[in-house]
Order: structure tokens, then C-alpha cells, then sequence
């Protein structure tokens, strides 16, 4: 049994975010929700805000036992990218990429149906 939960244009470059999914992939649910609750970067917020909903879809829909719960996969896709220009010296500009993520974290027990 596998659920997912997706987030979709996060505003959060998907290398930033992709260090935070590398701590808690494989994990089982609990000790992964401890890990980003307590790492202090902006990526481990949005990481944990989508865990928790996909632990919550498992729980509503399919009836799962929270504590068999697992991290299966969780995976960082590039967003489109929004493109802005910031002024530089002698009327030039400059390019500034703000990057962002589509977060989709699956968990399961590792069970097949």
C-alpha cells in the first residue's frame, strides 16, 4: 500500500530542498517527522507540512496503521522558474532566477495489496 501527497510550485530551489529529502528518505514516519521538526532550514517546513498530509491521507483513506508507516520515496522535481531582472551599474541588468518545486513525498508499509 503506497499513498502520495504532492506540493506543488513550493517557492524553494529544488537543490535546497533536495538535502532536506535526502535526511528523511527511508525513514519510518515517526523519526522522520522528529528529524524535520527540528532541522532549521526552510526546506524541512515544506517537507514536513506534505509528509504530514501524506500520513493523513494513508490514515483517512486507506485506514493504515501510522506506526508501520514508512517513507518510500520522496521525490524534488523542478517548477518553472520565475524570471525577474535587478538593476545594475551603467543602466545594465541583470538576470535573477527564482527557482521552484514540486515536492511529492510517498509513504506505504511496505506490504503489496
Amino acid at each position: 500500500m503506497q499513498v502520495a501527497a504532492k506540493l506543488k510550485y513550493a517557492r524553494i530551489s529544488p537543490q535546497k530542498c533536495r538535502l532536506i529529502a535526502d535526511m528523511v528518505r527511508g525513514e519510518p514516519v515517526g523519526k522522520a517527522l522528529n528529524t524535520l521538526r527540528f532541522t532549521p532550514k526552510k526546506g524541512a517546513e515544506l517537507v514536513l507540512k506534505v509528509l504530514e498530509s501524506a500520513i493523513a491521507n494513508a490514515e483517512n483513506n486507506l485506514s493504515a496503521d501510522v506506526d508501520e508507516l514508512k517513507v518510500q520515496t520522496i521525490t524534488i522535481d523542478a517548477a518553472p522558474v520565475l524570471k525577474r531582472f535587478a538593476a545594475r551599474a551603467k543602466g545594465r541588468g541583470t538576470r535573477i532566477w527564482k527557482r521552484n518545486s514540486h515536492i511529492i513525498v510517498t509513504v506505504g508499509d511496505g506490504k503489496a495489496e
